[in-house]
């Protein structure tokens, strides 16, 4: 398995730094222009400079994961999206040309979502909550209603456009769930919720480059059987990535919990994963905002990233898990 760390942008700082002296050699980037202040990974310049500052610092950059640039009409379904789909198919022929060769991206309109940041974990540190009577109350977003229907053919229509790029470029495309795996929210359609919607997606095409970011948390939330998907999508050779994290609770009810606080057993998800076969990148998700840590980014702090690596590291040690 590829320990992993996933960075915001291209510019060193403290947490490139940690990440070495924690061991880790691999590194999943967010290339987002907001984050980078340079063009989107679509132009190969951009793309080529980012790449060279992450080997200046000593990470093999191998991945992209989340939206490297504003993907709302393609989600959506809106005017100019088929310009949006051009550029996505860019940046896999570049990442293709860079030995880039994962992709985790999602089809969430509302994006990743809480209703709570700040909830108190284990001695008072931080972590993330979700209530759907809370969600219920938000306002629909500037788009309206948006059906889940809706959604669902705006992804065929995507998924049929850049898989065919992805497979001659040789990136793997590794779907994410909806995170919460909520029927809606804000008014938009979700459709990545359980198992069966993961089953339905890789029953699309027969690809090598179409599976699965393994969520871990996520179908954990679903109250999804987490050690048999891991062996139905394992055994199938559809897990391209995987997120650890816990969580307690539903899907309408949930908050994140330290790697080692929650009711999963932790060691033997990654007996499983060993059995399996998996040998592809693998990061510590969400974590707790832990003490003098300013909750900005919450779930991406770092003190509870040096806990979750760590933790991650024992039990692959353990297990002898190379």
């Amino acid at each position: 398995m590829k320990l992993s760390f996933l960075f915001f942008g291209n510019k060193p700082d403290e947490k490139w730094v940690l990440a070495k002296q924690m061991g880790i050699n691999y590194a999943i980037a967010k290339l987002a222009p907001e984050l980078t202040g340079d063009l989107p990974p679509w132009d190969l310049a951009s793309l080529q400079k980012s790449k060279a500052i992450y080997n200046d610092h000593g990470f093999e950059l191998i991945g992209f994961e989340g939206d490297q640039f504003d993907m709302m009409r393609i989600k959506l379904g809106l005017e100019g999206r088929d310009q949006d789909i051009e550029n996505y198919c860019l940046m896999l022929e570049n990442m293709g040309k860079l030995n880039i060769k994962l992709l985790c991206y999602n089809f969430m309109a509302t994006g990743w979502f809480r209703t709570a940041k700040a909830v108190q974990e284990r001695a008072g540190a931080l972590v993330s909550g979700f209530n759907s009577k809370d969600a219920a109350l938000l306002p629909d977003t500037k788009y309206g209603k948006v059906s889940a229907e809706k959604i669902w053919e705006n992804y065929q229509y995507f998924l049929a456009k850049v898989l065919p790029v992805a497979e001659k470029a040789g990136v793997k495309m590794a779907m994410h769930p909806d995170d919460p795996p909520v029927p809606e929210l804000q008014g938009i359609g979700r459709i990545f919720i359980n198992a069966e919607a993961t089953r339905k997606v890789l029953s699309l095409y027969d690809s090598p480059s179409h599976g699965l970011t393994f969520c871990q948390g996520t179908y954990t939330t679903m109250g999804e059987d987490v050690k048999s998907l891991i062996r139905e999508f394992g055994q199938q050779e559809k897990i391209f990535f995987v997120h650890i994290r816990d969580v307690e609770g539903t899907a309408d009810n949930f908050k994140e919990t330290f790697h080692d606080n929650g009711p999963t057993d932790m060691v033997d998800m990654y007996r499983t994963y060993q059995e399996v076969g998996f040998d592809g990148p693998i990061r510590s998700d969400h974590v707790p905002t832990m003490a003098g840590e300013s909750n900005q980014m919450h779930g991406y702090e770092m003190k509870g990233n040096l806990f979750g690596i760590g933790y991650m590291k024992g039990i692959m040690d353990a297990l002898e898990i190379k």
